[in-house]
């Protein structure tokens, strides 16, 4: 049976983008290997934040469908790969997801199709490892097949913009591939943006990203000399949001999380290196600054709780939020990992409330609480760490002992501080 296109891999990226090419009526099949994902999606429960197990029967009623058998990928017109890449022992990308995935493509390769990249990844991944792979049958990228990159924009959580009404940055290996790509994303999304090649596609993400950590860098080591200087830096933020041109606001907080900030520019800094022999000083220097942040928490506490005349040793602190973002279950690379394990280091003994997250797997000896008004009161110290929109902030201070809020949110004063 022809399908229009399939996606491999369906995580936060992959199903997004198969809602929005059913809902566009095109028949989308979805690949992967893990076959607890796709048992569940057959049967219309979703396993990512931003769909309901509503989205996903809606996607079946159109026509879609999850399978983890290699040989269906030669039914699509289009294949999209959109498998993780995490960090590697070295600081480059894992591109073993990528590789794999490339492979079942390959086996399954046809003339006329349309394969495309969005797997975030260093320069030259499309037309180094993937082109390569994909040629060894035959076939001939831009002769027999098309091939493109474009990278991933979606953001978990965000209300606002989604995979159709984000524009789509395309790059591909000849121009008749960009043109391809687009038209593919064209059907359902609503700007569709062409780069020179797949290169610049990959470079614009890698970017987007590091632009990102760098500022957000200049504001954390803002934070710890403002704090040291008696300068209210959120004021500070308030106060140059006032003018209409030439600054954004980017906030300070206990670390970032996410497979985005933390991970993307480093895969640029890796490839620098590893090519051209010398540091991308920019990301190395925002990577040691934003990764500092948890410890510079644990520090501020210990500050805050002598002060009260508490050691840190033997005190309970309440850590109210532990995923990386706010509202969502995601917990990918959350700062709230090494500032817990970090305060038990020290002999804290830390508890933790989240509406979103029933058990903390990546700290199992934090005891998880159920009233979070309660626990305030009993705990030491309660920091904030991710503000949910479920958190009564005001009331949650109110109540607590000490409160930090390392996210800016409540009103400085009395037992309530600020990052």
């Amino acid at each position: 049976m022809a399908a229009d296109a399939v996606i491999l891999g369906l995580g936060y990226v992959g199903l997004p983008l198969a809602q929005e090419g059913t809902r566009a009526g095109m028949r989308v099949l979805g690949y992967d290997v893990n076959a607890g994902v796709v048992e569940a999606l057959n049967a219309g429960r979703s396993h990512v934040d931003d769909l309901s197990d509503a989205d996903i029967a809606q996607m079946r009623a159109g026509g879609f469908e999850a399978t983890t058998e290699e040989s269906r990928i030669a039914e699509a017109d289009v294949a999209v790969i959109c498998v993780p890449t995490p960090l590697s022992e070295d600081g480059g990308p894992d591109l073993r997801a990528v590789e794999s995935a490339v492979g079942a493509v390959a086996r399954n390769l046809r003339p006329g199709m349309l394969v495309i990249l969005e797997s975030t990844t260093y320069p030259g991944t499309t037309d180094e490892v993937v082109r390569p792979a994909l040629e060894a049958g035959g076939l001939v990228a831009g002769r027999d097949f098309h091939l493109a990159f474009s990278p991933e924009r979606i953001d978990p959580g965000n209300e606002r913009f989604g995979a159709k009404n984000t524009p789509k940055v395309v790059g591909g290996h000849t121009p008749a591939c960009t043109e391809a790509a687009a038209a593919f994303y064209g059907r359902f999304v609503d700007t569709v943006v062409r780069a020179r090649g797949t290169r610049e596609a990959e470079t614009a993400k890698l970017l987007e990203n590091t632009y990102r950590h760098i500022n957000i860098a200049l504001v954390n080591e803002m934070a710890k000399f403002c704090h040291e200087l008696g300068i209210d830096l959120w004021d500070v933020i308030e106060a140059a949001s006032s003018k209409p041109f030439g600054f954004q606001a980017f906030y300070p907080g206990p670390g970032v999380g996410g497979h985005c900030i933390p991970i993307d520019p480093n895969y640029l800094s890796h490839n620098v290196r590893a090519r051209l022999g010398y540091p991308f000083r920019f990301v190395e220097l925002a990577q040691e600054i934003n990764t500092s942040m948890p410890a510079y928490v644990v520090s501020r506490a210990q500050d805050l709780l002598n002060e009260a005349g508490k050691p840190l040793k033997g005190s309970t602190v309440l850590l109210l939020g532990v995923t990386y973002k706010p509202n969502i279950a995601d917990q990918r690379e959350s700062p709230a990992v090494p500032l817990a394990r970090q305060l038990m280091a020290k002999g804290a003994v830390v508890a933790y409330h989240d509406p979103h997250v029933e058990a903390w797997r990546a700290v199992p000896e934090a005891s998880r609480v159920d009233d979070p008004g309660a626990a305030v009161a009993e705990a030491d110290l309660t920091i904030l760490v991710q503000n949910h929109r479920d958190y009564d902030l005001d009331a949650l201070a109110g109540a607590a002992q000490l409160f930090f809020d390392t996210r800016g949110k409540t009103t400085q004063g009395g037992r309530t501080h600020r990052l």
